[in-house]
């Protein structure tokens, strides 16, 4: 593989990428085109994290940012260290570099014993492996390096046991943890780090291959590049936690057809042989049993929800998910019309009064209400919770809850074209042929969150329509989509 001119400059988010991968870093480096398509849901999370960093500076008023766009890096560090040349005691977006690492970082604070760094996080918790902890360490390397005393590091990242209730208290809304002492600790595998990845810039393409690093984190996004030789029909398509799969490919076991399949275990078994045969598992006791515990009126419901890491609305919490929007069909005995009740809030309105208060209108009472996984179960508990004048009906509701992916998590139907997964979009064409979620305008539930948020921002009437009816499609075609696989449910059965 050809490169460019050797080049061992680096920013804190390469050093990090390095950190999981040299591969994936010598790649970004040299061959950034080879990476996979950024999806829409990872571009409004950085949104979101900036959303996040911008509300932190609160915590420290007054201070200057140092910006960035259509600045170069050089101009950038030259105004950071006039700014504390001058004086100012708090800067945002500070910039540094030292030995080829260029940082931005995002609250520098002085305090009484000299320069604090404060990395911002728009995570509820600091995770347990060391990334963040890396991730301020390779910052203090470079302040320090570039002649900055700093004497304290912090983490700061939201709180997610804090409830709004009027204004937003921002020192309530976040947690800050010293992390000075790990950081300082970590400052020996830094350089370490820091010079093997410099001397591995210089050479050629590392023969890294595959392993748990391609999710370390998160996914890397180069897995398309690095994954190409690995077939379609390869021991990494089995779903769900069993057997060490990395260890049986560096023993050169690969394909599914090559496996002990007596390694497995009962779900996995049952996906390898239907995939190796091409065909389909049913277990007729376990999903009769199953359909037995239903009852009429039978109702299938599906909630749409989006979630702020800066709660809107008082009652809520970093990141709660906030229902908008739900389609509910209901059976009131077996063979009757199909009835269909749905509800979609207005733009920027507390939605979730007026929501609860038409659902619990419309579910007949002593009905079974199927879901499709536990999600309507949460968001319904929240409600009780945020609503507790309404609490009995709805614990009601949240006794009689039945989730209609349950015959597909314990293999009681399998079919091999679902690949291992029982999600209602790799049931639904599965069972029902001809039918899917392809052809809708938005066809997932961060869809349907961001287009919410595109709703709520939107002066345009007509946009504003357009995407009402695009949620109110997707969301119909989920509860309908329930119906249609409760019925072919019952006739696998028989």
């Amino acid at each position: 593989m050809e490169r460019n001119k050797p080049n061992t400059f680096f920013s804190k988010s390469l050093f990090l990428r390095g950190l999981k991968c040299y591969k994936s870093l010598y790649l970004q480096k040299y061959h950034p085109e080879l990476k996979d398509e950024l999806p829409e849901s990872q571009q409004r999370l950085y949104e979101t994290g900036f959303n996040v960093g911008c509300c932190a500076r609160q915590l420290f008023p007054g201070g200057v940012e140092i910006p960035y766009e259509r600045l170069s890096l050089q101009k950038q560090i030259q105004m950071t260290k006039e700014e504390i040349e001058h004086g100012t005691l708090t800067l945002y977006e500070s910039a540094f570099q030292y030995n080829e690492i260029f940082i931005k970082s995002d609250i520098l604070h002085k305090g009484s014993d000299g320069w604090e760094l404060y990395e911002v996080k728009n995570a509820l918790s600091i995770k347990d492996d060391n990334f963040h902890i890396e991730d301020v360490a390779i910052q203090y390397h470079v302040l320090r390096g570039s002649g900055l005393p700093v004497t304290k590091a912090f983490l700061v990242h939201l709180n997610g046991k804090y409830i709004k209730n009027g204004d937003i208290e921002i020192d309530k809304l976040f947690t800050i943890e010293d992390i000075t002492e790990s950081v300082k600790g970590k400052q020996p595998f830094i350089a370490e780090k820091v010079s093997e990845m410099k001397k591995m810039l210089m050479g050629d393409l590392p023969p890294i291959d595959i392993g748990k690093q391609c999710n370390l984190n998160g996914s890397c996004d180069f897995q398309q590049y690095c994954w190409q030789d690995i077939p379609d029909d390869s021991i990494f398509r089995l779903s769900g936690i069993g057997i060490d799969k990395y260890a049986y490919y560096q023993r050169g076991i690969i394909k599914l057809s090559e496996f002990p399949l007596d390694k497995l275990n009962s779900n996995q078994r049952i996906q390898a042989e239907a995939f190796l045969n091409k065909t389909d598992y049913l277990d007729k006791k376990t999903l009769k049993d199953f359909l037995a515990s239903l009852w009429y009126p039978l109702c299938f419901l599906d909630f749409e929800t989006y979630m702020c890491p800066i709660p809107i609305y008082d009652g809520s919490r970093p990141y709660q998910q906030i229902p908008f929007q739900y389609s509910l069909h209901i059976l009131e005995h077996q063979g009757a019309d199909i009835k269909h009740i749905e509800y979609l809030a207005e733009p920027n309105r507390e939605p979730r009064k007026e929501l609860l208060t038409t659902l619990l209108e419309h579910i007949p009472a002593e009905s079974c209400v199927l879901m499709y996984t536990d999600f309507e179960k949460h968001r319904l508990r929240e409600l009780a919770e945020n609503f507790p004048e309404y609490s009995h009906e709805i614990n009601r509701i949240i006794e009689n809850l039945t989730d209609l992916a349950v015959p597909f998590r314990k293999r009681a139907y399998y079919h091999y074209a679902m690949n291992g997964s029982s999600s209602i979009k790799a049931v639904f064409p599965v069972l029902i042929p001809g039918e899917s979620y392809g052809g809708l305008e938005i066809n997932n539930g961060m869809m349907a969150m961001d287009a919410y948020f595109r709703m709520c921002q939107s002066k345009d009437t007509e946009e504003i329509e357009a995407i009402r009816k695009a949620l109110l499609e997707y969301c119909y075609t989920d509860t309908l989509a329930m119906v249609k696989i409760f019925h072919k449910l019952r006739e696998l059965a028989c």
